[in-house]
C-alpha cells in the first residue's frame, strides 16, 4: 500500500498489534517495553496515546519515552482528550505507540474510530504499534457475549487486524490473571469482587484465551497458505494433521468417518469428508447413504466438501494437496474384477498419484466384532459332509459305467430304455449319498455309457436314431428332477434335525433362566464351546490399550485377544466373546444369539450383585455415621450448655466471648446432625421459589457488622427457605466479633450468585468444618459453594443457585 505525499511516493508504514484475551494480561505493558527497547536501539519512538488506568507497572514503562500531548475535545459540557492525529503526522516519528485500536473517538473529530486514525498514520509511512483485546473483533463479538454475558459496543473489522504485518499474542493463564486481579494490579479495590465474580470467572477467561489462540492460529495458517501459493509449493507441509475421508455413498462410509474422527482426535487435527461428483455430463443421482454421512460428519465436528471432476483419483489427490491433507482414507472398492480390468482401479491410481500423502485403505467393518451378525452370508443349508461327497463322486459315475457294461450282454432284450431306467437307481443312490453335484456326474456318466453300449453304431458316442436321442434327453431330465428332489429332502431332513437340536438348547436355556436367573459366566462359556465344537472360547474384558483379561474361558486353545479369534462378538462395557475353531455357519450364528444374550445377562447380574454389595456396605456405613453423630451431638450438648451457663458468671469480655463461642459450637453440632440427616434421606428438602433478600435479612437479624447490598428486583431462586437461611446463618457466624461482613448478589450465566465476604475474618483454610456443612446444605438444593481469598485479608463465600421459573 502506497500513498502520494508532496509529489513523492511514501511507503506505507507497518502495523504491529499486541493481542490479548482479556483486559489486564499486559498488552500495553508489552507495547511500551518494546518501544523502550527500540528507542534504546536508536529508533525514533513517540507515544501517541496510552491508557495506564492507574497501573503502576504500566506507568513505569513511560518514564523515558517521549509522550505526545493529547488533543482536548469538548463534548456535552465536558472536556475530553483524544489522539492528536495532526500533531503526530507533523512529528512523523519512525514508530508511534497508539493504545486501544478498537476505541471509538469522541464525536466531532475527523475519524469515528481510532483504527481509522491508525490507517492515516500507516498511509503516511509511520509504523504503528497498538493493542487489542480479542472480544473487540467483529466476528467474535456474539461469541464473547454468549460466553461472558457482556455485549461489546466497540468492535473492529477483522480485515483491519488481519492486514497487520505482525500480531503478537500477550498470553496469561486464567489463574494468573485472577491472581493479578485479586492483588489489585488491574482494577480498583471496589471493583475487584464484582469483576472476579462476573467477567473474570476462570471459565470465561479460559474460553476467551482459547478464542484468541484459535483466531491467531487461523491467521498463521492463512499466511502459510499464501506463502506456499507464492512459491509454488504443492507438497503438503505437516504443520497440522488433516485427515481426509473419501466418500462415494457406500454404506461403509460411516465406518471411514468414525475411524478418521478417532485419528483426528488423537492427533488434534482436522477431519474433512470429500465426495467427488463426476462432471461427464450425466445427471448423477446422490447416493442415499450420503445424507446421513454428511450429518455424521457434522456431529463429529468434521467438514463436508463436494468437488467435481472427470477423474475421481486425480480429483481426490488434487483436493488433498490444496487442503494440505496429511492422510487420505479410502474404503474397499465396490468394483468387480472385470470393471477394474476395463476401467482401472481408483485405489491404485490414488496411491500412485498421492506422493507424500499417506493413503490408508481400510477394510470393511468386521460384523462379528460389533454384534452378532443377523444376516450372515447365505449358503446352502446343511451341507453334506466332505467324506460323503468324495465317496459319492467316486462311486456314482463309476457305478453308472459299471452297471451299463454289466447289462450290455442283454442289449437286444433290455434295450436303451431299460438300461436308462436302471441308471436312475444309481443316480438316486448317489444323490442320497453325496448330494446334487455327484448325482449330476453320475447322470452324465450313465448317459455316455448308455450311448456307447446301447445305441447304434455300437461302441461309439454317435447316435443314429432320433428315438434314442429322445430317450437320452428324457433320461437326463428325469435324472435331474430326481436328483434335485432327493437332495432337497436330504437337506430338509438335516435342517429338521438341527432345528430340533436348536429348539432343545433354546428351551433348556430359557427354562434355566426362568427357574434360577442368569447362569454363571464360566458354565455358559464351557457349554457354548461344547455345543459348537470349538477349540476354545472366552469372555475377555479390556484392561488397557490392547490388553485383555479373561473373565471366563474354556478349551485348550483360548484366544488372548480379538485379533487371535476366528469369530468375535462385542458384549458391551469393554467385554468381548472370542471363539476359535471351525468357521460358523448361518445356523450357528442364529443359535449363538441366545448364548450372547445369556452372557450379557450373566455379566449384568454379576455387576448388579457387586453394586448391591457396595450399596449395602455404604448404607451400613451411613447408618453408623449418623448414629455416631447423633450420639456425639447428644453428649456434647449437655457440657456446652454447662459451659454457656458458667460463662455467665465470668465477669467482663472474657465471659461474653466464652458464651459466644459455646453458642457457636452448639449451632455447629446441630448443623452437623442436620447434614447427616440430609445425606441419610431422613430430612426432606422442599425446593420452591424463594426470595433471596428475605432469607438473607432473616439470617443477618441480630448479627452485628453485616451489610446487605442486594440489588432490587433480584429474581427468586429455587431453594428450601429454611435450609438456605441455615446456610447463610452458618456463614455469617464465621466472622469474629467486629469483622465487617458484606452480602451482595447478582445474576451470572442464568444463575443467582450470592457472595458473603468476611473482611479480616478467618482464612479459608481455617473454616473447613463450617464450610463443609454449608456446602452440604447448598448441594442438597442443587447449588454450588465456592470459597475464595479476599484481597486485604478475609474470605469470600459464593453460593450459586438456580433461578426459579415463574
Amino acid at each position: 500500500m502506497e500513498a502520494e505525499r508532496g509529489g513523492g511516493t511514501a511507503v506505507a508504514g507497518k502495523l504491529r498489534v499486541f493481542l490479548g484475551a482479556a483486559p489486564g494480561v499486559g498488552k500495553t505493558y508489552a507495547m511500551l517495553r518494546e518501544g523502550r527497547r527500540l528507542r534504546g536501539a536508536g529508533v525514533d519512538v513517540v507515544v501517541g496515546l496510552v491508557e495506564t488506568y492507574g497501573r503502576h507497572g504500566t506507568a513505569g514503562q513511560l518514564r523515558d519515552l517521549p509522550v505526545l500531548p493529547r488533543r482536548p475535545v469538548p463534548y456535552r459540557g465536558v472536556e475530553l482528550t483524544e489522539l492528536d492525529l495532526d500533531a503526530l503526522l507533523a512529528r512523523r516519528p519512525a514508530l508511534a505507540l497508539v493504545d486501544e485500536l478498537a476505541h471509538t473517538n469522541v464525536p466531532g473529530g475527523r475519524n469515528e474510530k481510532r483504527w481509522q486514525d491508525v490507517r492515516e498514520l500507516l498511509d503516511a509511512g509511520i509504523d504503528v504499534a497498538t493493542t487489542l483485546n480479542i472480544q473487540h473483533l467483529e466476528s467474535l463479538n456474539d461469541v464473547v457475549e454468549q460466553i461472558t454475558g457482556v455485549a461489546q459496543r466497540e468492535t473492529i473489522p477483522d480485515d483491519v487486524v488481519r492486514a497487520a504485518d505482525r500480531i503478537e499474542l500477550v498470553d496469561l493463564s486464567p489463574q494468573a490473571l485472577r491472581t493479578r486481579m485479586a492483588q489489585g494490579e488491574v482494577y480498583a479495590p471496589d471493583r475487584i469482587d464484582v469483576a472476579l465474580d462476573h467477567y473474570f470467572r476462570a471459565g470465561n477467561l479460559g474460553a476467551l484465551r482459547e478464542l484468541a489462540l484459535l483466531w491467531l492460529a487461523d491467521r498463521v495458517e492463512e499466511e502459510l497458505a499464501d506463502y506456499r501459493a507464492r512459491h509454488g509449493i504443492r507438497a503438503p507441509w505437516e504443520t497440522k494433521e488433516r485427515i481426509m475421508v473419501a466418500l462415494n455413498g457406500a454404506p461403509q462410509g460411516e465406518h471411514l468417518i468414525r475411524r478418521g474422527a478417532r485419528t483426528a482426535t488423537r492427533v488434534h487435527g482436522d477431519l474433512i469428508g470429500v465426495h467427488v461428483r463426476l462432471d461427464d455430463g450425466t445427471a448423477e443421482r446422490e447416493p442415499p447413504d450420503l445424507a446421513p454421512q454428511r450429518e455424521l460428519l457434522r456431529e463429529l465436528r468434521g467438514t463436508y466438501v463436494e468437488v467435481s471432476g472427470g477423474d475421481v483419483a486425480r480429483t481426490l489427490v488434487d483436493f488433498a494437496r490444496s487442503e494440505s491433507a496429511t492422510q487420505l482414507l479410502l474404503g474397499p472398492t465396490g468394483r468387480s474384477r472385470l470393471r477394474e480390468l476395463v476401467s482401472g482401479s481408483v485405489i491404485n491410481r490414488v496411491i500412485r498419484l498421492a506422493g507424500p500423502i499417506d493413503v490408508r485403505v481400510l477394510p470393511p467393518p468386521e460384523p462379528g466384532l460389533l454384534t452378532v451378525p443377523s444376516e450372515p452370508r447365505r449358503r446352502r443349508p446343511a451341507l453334506v459332509p466332505v467324506r460323503r461327497r468324495r465317496l459319492a463322486w467316486l462311486l456314482g459315475p463309476a457305478g453308472a459305467v459299471a452297471l451299463t457294461w454289466a447289462l450290455s450282454p442283454l442289449r437286444d432284450s433290455l434295450g436303451l430304455s431299460g438300461v436308462l431306467l436302471c441308471q436312475l437307481l444309481v443316480v438316486a443312490g448317489t444323490a442320497r449319498l453325496g448330494g446334487l453335484l455327484p448325482a449330476a456326474g453320475s447322470t452324465a456318466a450313465g448317459a455316455l455309457a448308455a450311448d456307447y453300449f446301447f445305441t447304434t453304431p455300437w461302441h461309439s458316442l454317435t447316435v443314429e436314431r432320433g428315438a434314442d436321442v429322445a430317450a437320452l434327453l428324457v433320461y437326463l431330465a428325469v435324472a435331474g428332477v430326481i436328483s434335485h428332489l432327493i437332495d432337497g429332502l436330504t437337506r430338509r431332513s438335516q435342517q429338521a434335525d438341527r432345528a430340533r437340536a436348536e429348539a432343545a438348547v433354546l428351551t433348556r436355556l430359557a427354562g434355566e433362566t426362568v427357574e434360577s436367573g442368569p447362569r454363571v459366566l464360566p458354565d455358559l462359556v464351557a457349554e457354548l464351546r461344547q455345543v459348537f465344537g470349538l477349540d476354545g472360547a472366552a469372555v475377555l474384558v479390556r484392561a488397557g490399550e490392547a490388553v485383555w483379561e479373561p473373565a471366563a474361558s474354556a478349551g485348550a486353545e483360548v484366544p488372548s485377544g480379538p485379533d487371535e479369534a476366528s469369530f468375535s462378538v462385542d458384549l458391551g462395557d469393554g467385554a468381548v466373546l472370542v471363539l476359535r475353531g471351525a468357521p460358523l455357519t448361518e445356523e450357528d450364528t442364529r443359535l449363538l444369539g441366545p448364548y450372547v444374550t445369556q452372557l450379557k445377562l450373566a455379566r449384568e447380574r454379576a455387576r448388579l450383585a457387586a453394586q448391591a454389595s457396595a450399596a449395602e456396605v455404604l448404607a451400613h456405613t451411613d447408618a453408623l455415621h449418623t448414629a455416631l453423630l447423633e450420639a456425639v451431638g447428644q453428649d456434647l450438648r449437655a457440657p456446652l450448655a454447662a459451659v454457656r451457663r458458667a460463662a455467665g458468671h465470668v465477669p467482663g469480655p472474657a465471659g461474653q466471648r466464652i458464651g459466644v463461642e459455646a453458642e457457636r459450637m452448639e449451632r455447629l453440632v446441630a448443623s452437623l446432625l442436620d447434614l447427616s440427616r440430609l445425606r441419610a434421606g431422613v430430612m426432606p428438602v422442599v425446593l420452591r421459589p424463594t426470595a433471596v433478600a428475605e432469607v438473607v435479612r432473616a439470617a443477618a437479624d441480630g448479627v452485628p457488622g453485616v451489610r446487605v447490598d442486594l440489588e432490587p428486583g433480584l429474581p427468586p431462586v429455587l431453594a428450601d427457605p429454611g435450609l438456605l437461611e441455615r446456610a447463610f446463618a452458618d456463614l455469617l457466624a464465621l466472622g469474629a466479633a467486629g469483622d465487617p461482613v458484606v452480602v451482595d448478589a447478582g445474576v451470572v450465566a442464568g444463575r443467582v450468585d450470592v457472595r458473603v465476604t468476611i473482611h479480616g475474618g478467618q482464612a479459608a483454610s481455617d473454616v473447613g468444618t463450617a464450610s463443609t456443612v454449608v456446602q452440604g446444605f447448598v448441594e442438597a438444593m442443587n447449588g454450588e459453594l465456592a470459597v475464595e481469598e479476599t484481597p486485604g485479608g478475609g474470605t469470600s463465600y459464593v453460593i450459586s443457585l438456580a433461578r426459579a421459573v415463574t
